[in-house]
């Protein structure tokens, strides 16, 4: 066995001089690579790219959810234009209201007064622009094919406990203010199917049929579309609806 003996060119702690100068220009070449890599796939998403795949395209509602979704949905945020022209691909009735302040934090900017979904509602409530396309997503892709899954006939009713409300979490006057005081959250408590079947998050939720199933499934599907989706599994609070809301930590219970 021989002892390490370093040369004089060895730094203190065992490296070359030269060996640290090819390091640090392998480590250059690779991260100039990647970025411009970065680049030309920028660039080609315009191009080749399939559209539910390419970050720089504009989101399409009927497009398959994918890792990209919540992205292009945060991109709706700082460009309303966008986000009405995207809100125009959805089946839903609504009415583009003034930008509007309550108080200090409250208040909705680019929001619609929404008076039907692809299905009828319980009664029309106020959105964001950008929650009620993430809305129109959730239905199209999630609600309306689960019912055909577990029921075999659409849903006709979303029934809802409210949207707007300049208030704090849990009216909680040391909280912090709900997604709910920016229009950017919706409280679904249940579902009507075309038989006249009428599904309650409160009572079905927990049923080991297919009523208890679709929710589950409506659920878990609204954690690929919504920053947070709030349900009878996280607390009391949300024994009777799931709350579901845009800009807020990603959260899915």
């Amino acid at each position: 066995m021989h002892d390490y003996q370093p040369s004089r060119r060895t730094s203190i702690r065992g490296v070359s001089t030269p060996a640290k100068a090819l390091a640090r220009a392998v480590a250059l070449l690779l991260a100039c690579g990647f970025v411009l890599s970065l680049v030309g796939c920028a660039v080609s998403d315009k191009i080749s790219a399939p559209g539910n795949w390419a970050p720089l395209k504009p989101l399409r509602i009927d497009e398959p959810l994918n890792w990209l979704t919540p992205h292009k949905l945060s991109r709706l945020s700082g460009d309303p234009q966008l986000c009405k022209s995207v809100l125009q691909q959805a089946r839903m009735r609504y009415q583009p209201i003034p930008d509007h302040e309550t108080a200090t934090g409250c208040g909705y900017r680019d929001a619609v007064r929404v008076l039907s979904t692809s299905v009828n509602i319980s009664a029309p409530f106020i959105l964001s622009c950008r929650s009620a396309v993430a809305l129109a997503m959730w239905e199209h892709h999630i609600v309306l094919p689960a019912a055909r899954l577990h029921f075999g006939e659409p849903v006709v009713r979303l029934e809802h406990i409210g949207s707007y409300a300049c208030r704090n979490v849990y009216g909680n006057n040391n909280a912090s203010l709900s997604r709910h005081a920016s229009a950017d959250a919706l409280d679904v408590s249940g579902f009507v199917l075309k038989s006249g079947k009428r599904i309650r998050v409160e009572r079905d939720w927990r049923k080991d049929d297919p009523t208890g199933r679709f929710l589950n499934d409506v659920r878990d599907g609204a954690c690929r579309v919504f920053d947070g989706v709030l349900s009878p599994e996280y607390n009391e609070a949300h024994r009777d609806h799931f709350h579901l809301d845009l800009g807020g930590p990603r959260l899915c219970r």
